[in-house]
């Protein structure tokens, strides 16, 4: 594929390959200089060969990152920086060399972005640990990657990476400026890791191995913690135990130039039949997209009972609702039925995938609103007199064609 050349960096043209591939199938957007990915393969052989001639012979040095802007649920904004398709290539060629190495190093609570573990495997085991203990420390550490020291982390990488080629690349990539949407460029001056790296995820989980998840399993081995990159719940037995802990990790952010978003953490009481009633702590927490609260459960032989566990979290649905709304499916009744199962229903199985999993039956009331809205469609197109006309002809639909929507399946007489 690629002429032969001695090289003084041991990369390999079929490194550049793989990295090539892995990047391709997770897509992504264009970087400063707008070359999409099929911009990049319309000169595929070319540019691989020109990518691993440079990278091989040190001489590659990345593209300022593209800043761009995306809301948060709170109604800030977070920043990501855009790397152009080289670089990524590029980024995930080292990010693959030294991945293996460092995943050997990692904690088996820390969750995010590794190998065969998932956000669903987090939620499951923060559900296992709310039944064991009474409190969480419900931390969300402030603009994390914004503010990674760039000395510290090469200090942890200087602990299991010697080659001097990949922290050369690494300290490259820290270091590369991001250009906002006004073309003004803004230097890293020894802090920050652009969020949308191919790296980054990958180097946050080496700086926060040692920032929080080694140290915690040294200074407090009788806490449990589940980390999935920068969203970290602890465990604790007691309240005493919460707020020492929560305290202890305040200092030791400010000691690796990190530190606490005051106003998002907290401590929680996670409430359920078997715990005395505690009126002057919070009694929920959110985790990757959930709600861990009290919630009543049925016992087997047929009684109620309070249990503290996952549903999908109010945020995460208004955000989906406020999708549906802007579509304004009533103000489009020229379309059919079919056509509406089309649009949605991709967006719908990605729902059940993700939520369903950890609790389906939590997901009806978010349904019930995609029903009225289908109902709301149908009395326009066919001019019905009342809701209950709609609900009637949606149910007969239903009846006779259960999979047309994907929730239909699993979800009757909405």
């Amino acid at each position: 594929m690629f002429e032969t050349k001695s090289t003084t960096v041991p990369i390999t043209k079929q490194m550049v390959k793989n990295a090539y591939r892995k990047v391709k199938s997770n897509q992504g957007s264009a970087g400063i200089d707008r070359e999409s990915l099929k911009d990049f393969e319309e000169n595929l052989l070319d540019n691989l060969y020109k990518l691993w001639n440079r990278m091989s012979s040190g001489s590659y040095f990345p593209k300022p990152v593209r800043e761009v802007e995306i809301p948060k649920s709170d109604g800030s904004k977070r920043k990501l920086g855009i790397p152009t398709v080289s670089d990524r290539i590029a980024q995930e060629v080292i990010k693959s060399y030294l991945e293996p190495r460092l995943e050997a190093i990692f904690s088996e609570h820390s969750y995010g972005y590794r190998p065969l573990k998932s956000a669903h495997d987090a939620v499951e085991e923060v559900t296992k640990n709310v039944r064991q203990y009474a409190w969480v420390v419900d931390m969300d550490i402030k603009a994390f990657f914004d503010e990674v020291s760039h000395e510290l982390l090469m200090k942890a990488i200087d602990c299991h990476v010697e080659e001097k080629w990949a922290k050369m690349y690494i300290t490259r990539w820290l270091e590369v400026a991001s250009q906002s949407a006004d073309g003004t460029l803004t230097s890293k001056e020894g802090k920050g890791t652009p969020q949308g790296g191919v790296i980054s995820p990958l180097l946050a989980n080496l700086f926060l191995h040692y920032v929080l998840d080694k140290w915690l399993s040294i200074t407090h081995p009788q806490v449990a913690f589940v980390r999935y990159a920068d969203d970290v719940i602890v465990h604790c037995h007691t309240e005493e135990e919460a707020k020492m802990v929560l305290e202890s990790i305040r200092q030791r952010l400010i000691d690796c130039k990190l530190r606490l978003n005051e106003q998002k953490t907290k401590i929680v009481y996670c409430l359920h039949y078997a715990r005395k009633q505690r009126k002057d702590y919070p009694k929920k927490f959110d985790f990757l997209g959930f709600s861990f609260k009290p919630k009543a459960n049925k016992s087997k032989n047929g009684g109620v009972f309070t249990g503290f566990g996952a549903i999908i979290s109010q945020k995460a649905q208004s955000r989906i609702t406020d999708s549906w709304k802007v579509l304004k499916l009533h103000r489009h009744s020229e379309n059919k039925l079919q056509d509406i199962a089309d649009k949605l229903n991709p967006q719908i199985r990605g729902i059940i995938n993700y939520y369903g999993k950890i609790n389906l039956l939590g997901l009806r009331s978010l349904f019930r609103n995609l029903q009225f809205r289908l109902c709301k469609w149908v009395k326009n197109k066919y001019k019905l007199k009342s809701y209950n006309e709609g609900y009637r002809w949606l149910n007969e639909i239903q009846n006779s064609y259960p999979n047309m929507f994907h929730h239909w399946s699993y979800f009757k007489g909405l």
